[in-house]
């Protein structure tokens, strides 16, 4: 267990020291690779979400594709598509970007409806259909979808019931003062040295490490209490009023089956990077928020009052009882 945890937070830790002030994200993307799942970034422009991806796919073995959604986008141009070959008078299918192990959808909620259903459709059954042929997508694939918040002017919001696809929907803010002063001592060491050396010790990262680390963190223990726990959330979630009267009519749509597994999963995975083989309700916790906050569809009323998922969330991790 010792090696194959070393490397990965070997690669978290390298990861933080390029990708400052934004710990908190390069933790939940190394989940998310783990848990064999995809996640949704949102924040402002400038905040290092391409990089963080980016970062990650030098440091595996792995290949690394990035796709700019805009809203001339065509399904065909993420799938890939039949090109007819005159020298051989047949169709010959041409892969298309998502065939690769970690893909960068950048700025999803830019591309229609159709384009989105084909890339999610893709993230759901590990492959696409073109001309009534399937092709597998690889072992190892993943995709970080990002999102701008401040401009919504031609975009497409995801529906909710697809928004569900994803492992993590992750929320990153600005940095505070500290960490913009780091940013520029980096970015300044960058230009004028390679950082090739420090990546090499982290890139010994293999593929087989990656299916090795899921495994083990599969075996991590839950006992019947923390489950039971987690289980409570979920209710929480459905039945909120069951638990706190003041929160009756305040969601309209709980948390499907995919959130319970989803959250059990990834507090499996947290307490087995922070080294220990049994699962805590502070692991649940330390994930709680980026698997329930676009899973938890708020009424009108909440939201009129302004009341956001992230609230409500807090509020069901006062009132559910801790094992």
């Amino acid at each position: 267990m010792s090696d194959v945890r070393e490397k990965i937070v070997a690669l978290q830790k390298y990861m933080e020291s390029r990708i400052l002030g934004q710990e908190d994200l390069v933790k939940k993307l190394v989940i998310t690779l783990i848990a064999d799942g995809h996640a949704l970034v949102e924040g402002a422009p400038g905040l290092a979400k391409t990089k963080a991806i980016k970062t990650m796919s030098q440091c595996i073995e792995a290949d690394y594709n990035r796709i700019q959604f805009t809203p001339d986008l065509l399904p065909s141009d993420i799938t890939g598509s039949e090109i007819y070959v005159a020298a051989t008078g047949q169709f010959e299918f041409r892969a298309g970007p998502i065939f690769a192990n970690l893909v960068l959808a950048d700025e999803i909620n830019r591309a229609p409806a159709k384009v989105q259903a084909a890339l999610l459709e893709a993230m759901a059954e590990r492959q696409v259909s073109v001309g009534g042929k399937q092709y597998k997508l690889p072992p190892l694939f993943m995709v970080m979808a990002t999102q701008n918040p401040i401009e919504h002017e031609g975009t497409y919001n995801l529906p909710e019931a697809q928004l569900d696809r994803f492992l993590m929907f992750i929320k990153i803010d600005q940095p505070n003062a500290s960490t913009e002063h780091k940013i520029l001592r980096l970015v300044r060491q960058e230009e004028t040295e390679s950082d090739s050396s420090e990546r090499e010790k982290a890139c010994s990262v293999r593929q087989d490490d990656i299916m090795a680390a899921r495994e083990q963190a599969h075996n991590v223990h839950c006992s019947n209490a923390v489950e039971e726990y987690l289980v409570q959330l979920i209710m929480a979630t459905r039945h909120p009023e069951k638990y706190d009267e003041s929160l009756r009519g305040s969601i309209a749509f709980g948390a499907s089956p995919r959130a319970t597994i989803a959250l059990d999963k990834c507090a499996r995975i947290h307490a087995w990077l922070e080294g220990r083989d049994f699962v805590t309700p502070e692991d649940i916790h330390a994930v709680v928020y980026d698997i329930l906050r676009h899973r938890l569809i708020l009424s009108f009323e909440a939201q009129a009052g302004g009341l956001t998922t992230d609230a409500v969330i807090a509020k069901l991790l006062q009132i559910v009882p801790l094992p």
